[in-house]
């Protein structure tokens, strides 16, 4: 099946440049160009293309703007193509992805043939990924809510009941691709007072970890930090480890983080949280895998279930990329599945 391709790009040189890129691929197609939010808003029901990629900064509709009504309007999986979105620019890139694109793609700051060519196939291998990604409808304002004016609804029966663990001492969550909008919209439920510690794992590009969390303090009741090697968890906080080093803990509970190799192709890894965790808490655990694309986190989600801790997968239907959970599930290492909005609730009820 061919990937249809829609550009957003207000430079006629880099719309001549991606172009070219995209058309390296076999798989792919540009079905059109244009040159402003306004004109892809005309043409995204005309031609139903698989993928929008669309610039930041543009003229009459910006790219945020134009994400917002693409998400509104006709949901469609939207990569952002961007000088404006490097390491740096993080306010820009957690703003994108809250409006609903999937993922973002920094421009060569060079702007040379050269080097937009030397990217072309971590942009298309990008550009395959989103063709297989599932979006949904978004509302661009209070789809998330203040903490302090959030309310808790009563979960939705998805799955039949499943005996609650009655004694929980530590909360870890993992995720990959969807993965920054699935936490916000789990934490925010999980009040200050929260009595356990929360670790986890997030794949995301190097540079914009501080940015993440930064985002996530905005909408979340609790302390968000990175972890630290010889610190112990501490209720009421959120650690991440830091970037490019996986999260374990000793013999001792302690932090332990090591830039390591990869395990399941991630360093930091699921798996290797989930791992440590089951080792050290044994059957005093949550254990929960989020949207995110490959394996990593099913093997170590297995483990805590085999230990004896409470673990959950999110849904197809509400996984951008239903990878990670769907391994798990696979393997047996799901007690109970949820939809996302119904996951926040469920940790209430298991850690009140």
């Amino acid at each position: 099946m061919t990937i249809k391709v829609l550009l957003v790009e207000d430079s006629p040189l880099a719309i001549t440049i991606l172009k070219r890129m995209i058309g390296k691929a076999s798989d792919m197609q540009v079905v059109g160009t244009a040159r402003t939010g306004v004109e892809a808003m005309e043409l995204i029901p005309k031609l139903k293309p698989d993928v929008v990629c669309t610039d930041l900064l543009m003229p009459k509709m910006n790219g945020l703007e134009l994400t917002q009504a693409i998400m509104e309007k006709h949901p469609k999986p939207i990569l952002v193509i961007s000088a404006s979105v490097q390491d740096e620019d993080k306010n820009n890139v957690f703003q994108l992805l809250e409006a609903g694109a999937v993922d973002v793609f920094a421009k060569p700051r060079s702007g040379q043939i050269e080097d937009y060519e030397s990217l072309t196939e971590k942009l298309l291998g990008k550009i395959r990924v989103l063709a297989g990604v599932k979006v949904f409808t978004k509302r661009s304002k209070g789809s998330i809510l203040n903490p302090k004016q959030a309310t808790i609804s009563t979960p939705r029966p998805t799955t039949p009941p499943v005996s609650l663990p009655t004694s929980v001492k530590i909360l870890a969550i993992a995720a990959s691709t969807g993965g920054p909008q699935a936490f916000q919209e789990i934490l925010r439920h999980l009040p200050a007072n929260f009595p356990v510690p929360v670790v986890c794992v997030q794949h995301i590009s190097t540079g914009f970890l501080d940015g993440f969390l930064h985002w996530l303090e905005q909408t979340c009741p609790l302390k968000v930090a990175i972890a630290k090697t010889g610190d112990s968890p501490r209720a009421g906080t959120i650690y991440f480890p830091p970037e490019r080093n996986h999260l374990q803990l000793d013999v001792q509970g302690r932090f332990y983080c090591v830039d390591g190799p990869n395990v399941d192709g991630h360093c930091p890894s699921a798996t290797v949280l989930f791992q440590s965790v089951a080792k050290y808490y044994r059957s005093s655990a949550v254990g929960i895998l989020l949207s995110g694309m490959g394996k990593d986190g099913a093997a170590g989600l297995l483990e805590l279930k085999q230990k004896g801790s409470f673990t959950i997968a999110q849904n197809e239907e509400t996984s951008v990329v239903f990878g990670m959970p769907q391994e798990a599930i696979k393997l047996g290492a799901v007690k109970l599945i949820l939809g996302l909005p119904d996951i926040g609730p469920k940790i209430l009820e298991i850690i009140p």
